[in-house]
């Protein structure tokens, strides 16, 4: 799918799908006015829509011929990522070349919010992973036409690019995320992180095995080791502020397929492990886009990615690890693997002397008990920064709920072997979770976001990834640019 904005006028379009958008006032009135038709027969479908009810927010004309379609959208309210899906759903249910919005009949603050709502419900409505399809491959081609007389406004400009590129980068993370294991390897997640940021300017790190090795990172080598692909530590820098600013550090879960190690899953839903970099593919995925957009700020991306496998080299329950920053940890689950990748980056990230570092992992099933597939899970050591990541969410429509990091949570980690134990037993734990990352993440401002129950949908049509948090990130480092 393709978006523009333009101010030409419908009479110089040869549009076959057409949406008017309104806000208040009436849709009969705005539709002449707007359209500017001597085809009565369209004023006349579109006087039969019933939007000056206020349950109504989208609605089809009745056709008035095989070769046209209309349809009026009450494009006001606070809840736009909804009324904005049955938006979308008209959209993808045509194959016309180009499908013209008008924006004039809205109120000039409300087409700016629209803006970024449509364009993310239609790309999210029309998306499909076919690059490992051999029939009914062929990418959506379709152009969505925004038609303004503020399209040159710069206000207007910025709001189209930004949800473009957020668009763009949502289908980044959804295609490394979709991508079935075999072939999104660690190496490969590499590569295409590589490729993707050096086109946006940005500088690029990838260490190998003997390089993770000779850093200290322990305790992610020793989730790797269990498998025959090699692991990768994906280091991605972009320099868009003012050399003296602090960046800002996002940490991305990359386990590219998820056993469970010796503590292994059950094999119903296994295929779905693959989902387990999607904290990895939406870090890159919202570099990349801050990079693209060239936001004033300075930005680190740190992803460790591996498989998490059994074998007769894969850790043990009851193994015991050293972390990056000396810490000892007892492994009572091995499918506890993602914290212990984790912990070593966020020991890493001390050394750019970092603002803010916020990690995206899906990183446990206790979070899909508290919350559902509704929203995330946030926690974190400096309640400021976690008011922005909220705030960001909220604007976003990329919902997130903060949950306690008190320290009686630390009782249910104490081990009689080592510094730590990597998990808490069933009790609160996606919240001890977070209070094992916590010790890692003592030198700086840091959040952590449990998207486990968010980053893919399961089953049925609907089944893939969703490309969040992706939303709420780039909304974030947006604000931030903009202080």
């Amino acid at each position: 799918m393709k978006f523009s904005i333009s101010t030409k006028k419908n009479q110089q379009t040869k549009a076959q799908a057409e949406v008017l958008c309104i806000g208040q006032g009436s849709l009969k009135a705005k539709s002449l006015a707007l359209l500017g038709k001597k085809n009565n027969d369209l004023i006349a479908a579109l006087a039969t829509l019933a939007l000056d009810n206020d349950k109504k927010s989208f609605q089809a004309a009745p056709a008035v011929d095989t070769l046209h379609r209309i349809a009026a959208f009450k494009a006001v309210g606070d809840d736009l990522p909804k009324v904005c899906k049955p938006f979308a759903e008209w959209v993808k249910a045509g194959d016309e070349d180009e499908i013209v919005v008008y924006l004039d009949g809205l109120a000039k603050k409300d087409a700016l919010t629209l803006i970024p709502h449509a364009i993310r419900a239609v790309a999210d409505t029309v998306y499909a992973y076919t690059a490992q399809k051999t029939r009914d491959n062929e990418e959506n081609t379709q152009e969505l036409v925004f038609i303004t007389e503020y399209a040159n406004d710069n206000a207007f400009q910025e709001a189209f690019t930004q949800a473009v590129a957020l668009a763009d980068a949502m289908k980044f993370a959804k295609d490394l995320a979709n991508a079935p294991a075999n072939i999104c390897t660690p190496e490969f997640l590499a590569e295409e992180a590589a490729n993707r940021a050096k086109k946006a300017g940005a500088t690029v790190k990838i260490y190998l095995p003997a390089q993770i090795e000779k850093l200290g990172m322990h305790s992610f080598l020793s989730v790797a080791k269990g498998s025959d692909i090699e692991p990768r530590f994906i280091e991605l820098s972009y320099n868009g502020g003012k050399k003296s600013d602090a960046p800002i550090v996002l940490i991305g879960k990359g386990i590219s397929f998820d056993s469970g190690g010796i503590s292994l899953k059950p094999g119903a839903g296994m295929d779905e492990m693959k989902y387990d970099m999607c904290g990895a593919a939406s870090v890159i995925a919202t570099f990349c886009a801050a990079a693209e957009l060239k936001l004033p700020l300075n930005l680190i991306a740190l992803v460790p990615t591996c498989e998490n496998m059994p074998s007769g080299h894969a850790n043990k329950p009851g193994d015991i690890v050293k972390t990056l920053n000396g810490l000892t940890v007892e492994i009572l689950n091995t499918d506890a693997e993602g914290r212990l990748i984790l912990c070593d980056a966020l020991t890493y990230a001390e050394r750019f002397k970092p603002q803010a570092v916020i990690d995206t992992a899906t990183l446990t099933g206790a979070c899909i008990i508290a919350l559902g597939h509704i929203a995330g899970g946030v926690m974190g050591n400096n309640q400021a920064l976690i008011d922005e990541i909220l705030q960001a969410a909220q604007t976003s429509g990329d919902k997130m709920w903060q949950l306690p990091l008190w320290d009686e949570y630390k009782e249910q980690l104490e081990s009689n072997f080592a510094d730590l134990a990597n998990i808490g037993g069933r009790p609160a734990g996606t919240i001890t979770a977070g209070v094992f990352l916590s010790y890692f993440a003592e030198k700086y401002a840091w959040v952590h976001l449990d998207i486990a129950g968010t980053a893919w949908k399961s089953g049925g049509k609907s089944k893939g990834a969703t490309g969040r948090p992706v939303p709420l990130l780039l909304e974030y480092l947006i604000a931030k640019s903009k202080q």
